[in-house]
C-alpha cells in the first residue's frame, strides 16, 4: 500500500548482486545509512509512505529496494530460499559500500533481517525487526498454504472481498471500527490491488521451507529492537515476543491498536521508536 501524497524522490538504480539484479533507491545523504526490507509481495517504496522521510528528517541515509520476486528486481520464478534473499541484502551492503548498516525489516523482511544479522554481523549496525516471527503457527501456516493454493488453482477472490479479507488480517480492529476509516481503507486496497506474479509466487514459496529458529537466534550479537503490534492477525505479537526473549539484550516494544499494516496505521508510533533506538545505536556515539 503506498501514499496517494505526491513526493520527490530519488529514481531507482539496479545493481547485480548475488547473480541477480536488484532495484533500490537511496536517498544518498551523509548520515549512516539505514537499510529497509519489505515483506512478502510488496515493494520497497511502501516505506516511502511514512518510514522514509522520517529517517531522512532524522539524518539518515535510507536504501529502500525490491526484494527477488519483485519486479523490476529479479523475479527469480524457479523459487529461492530467506538464505538467498540475505545474500542479496549482504551483498547491496556491500555493492554501495556502506560497511555497517542499520537494518529494519517486517514481516518476511524482518526474518531475513535477524537472519542477516546471526549470518553477516560484519555487514549489520543495529537490526530492528517489525511484525516479526522465529517460527510458524499451525494458522499461520494454514493461511500460507491456502494462499498458495488459491494462486495455484488459478482462483481470484472477487475484489471486494479479497479487499475485505485483507484489511481483516492485516488492520487493527480500531482501525475498521471507525466506519470513514474502513471505507478509506477497503478502497486502497481495493484500488492498490496486490498481484500475485511468478516472482511473488515464489516469494509465497520461502514459507513452506521455514522452521524454527529461536534458538538460533541467541546468537545474534548486534543490537536489537523487536516491534510487536497488538492487533497482528498475520502475525501474532506473541511471535514477535518469541523473538526478543531469543535474542540477548534485545529491545522490545508492542505498538498498541495496529495490525500486521502497523507501520502504515501507526507510523508516528513506530517511526518515533525507530529513531529513538538507532540514535542510541549511531556509529559515533
Amino acid at each position: 500500500m503506498t501514499s496517494h501524497i505526491r513526493r520527490t524522490a530519488p529514481a531507482p538504480t539496479t545493481a547485480e548482486v548475488n547473480g541477480i539484479t536488484l532495484s533500490y533507491e537511496d536517498s544518498g545523504t551523509a548520515g549512516e545509512p539505514v537499510v529497509m526490507i519489505m515483506g512478502t509481495g510488496s515493494p520497497g517504496r511502501v516505506w516511502k509512505a511514512n518510514q522514509t522521510p522520517a529517517l531522512i528528517r532524522a539524518g539518515y541515509r535510507v536504501i529502500t529496494f525490491d526484494n527477488r520476486g519483485i519486479a523490476p528486481s529479479s523475479e527469480c520464478a524457479e523459487g529461492f530460499t530467506v538464505d538467498d534473499m540475505v545474500a542479496d541484502t549482504a551483498g547491496l551492503i556491500e555493492h554501495l559500500g556502506l560497511g555497517r548498516a542499520h537494518v529494519i525489516g517486517t514481516s518476511l523482511g524482518a526474518r531475513v533481517t535477524q537472519e542477516l544479522a546471526l549470518a553477516r554481523p560484519d555487514v549489520v549496525r543495529s537490526a530492528t525487526m517489525l511484525a516479526t516471527y522465529g517460527r510458524s503457527t499451525p494458522l499461520v501456516t494454514a493461511f500460507g498454504a491456502g494462499e498458495r493454493a488459491l494462486h495455484d488453482q488459478g482462483i481470484t477472490l472477487p475484489p471486494e472481498y479479497a479487499a475485505a479479507v485483507t484489511a481483516h488480517l492485516n488492520l487493527s480492529p480500531h482501525t475498521l471500527a471507525d466506519d470513514r476509516s474502513a471505507r478509506d481503507w477497503l478502497d486502497i486496497i481495493k484500488f492498490s490491488p496486490q498481484t500475485t506474479t511468478p516472482g511473488v509466487r515464489a516469494q509465497m514459496g520461502v514459507h513452506e521451507r521455514e522452521i524454527n529458529r529461536l534458538d538460533a537466534y541467541r546468537a545474534i550479537a548486534v543490537p536489537t529492537l523487536v516491534v510487536g503490534f497488538a492487533d497482528d492477525r498475520t502475525l501474532p505479537e506473541f511471535l514477535a515476543r518469541e523473538v526478543a526473549d531469543a535474542i540477548p539484550g534485545a529491545e522490545y516494544a508492542v505498538v498498541e491498536k495496529a495490525g500486521h499494516f502497523g507501520y502504515l496505521e501507526r507510523p508516528d508510533e513506530v517511526n518515533e521508536l525507530l529513531v529513538a533506538f538507532l540514535a542510541k545505536n549511531r556509529a559515533t556515539a
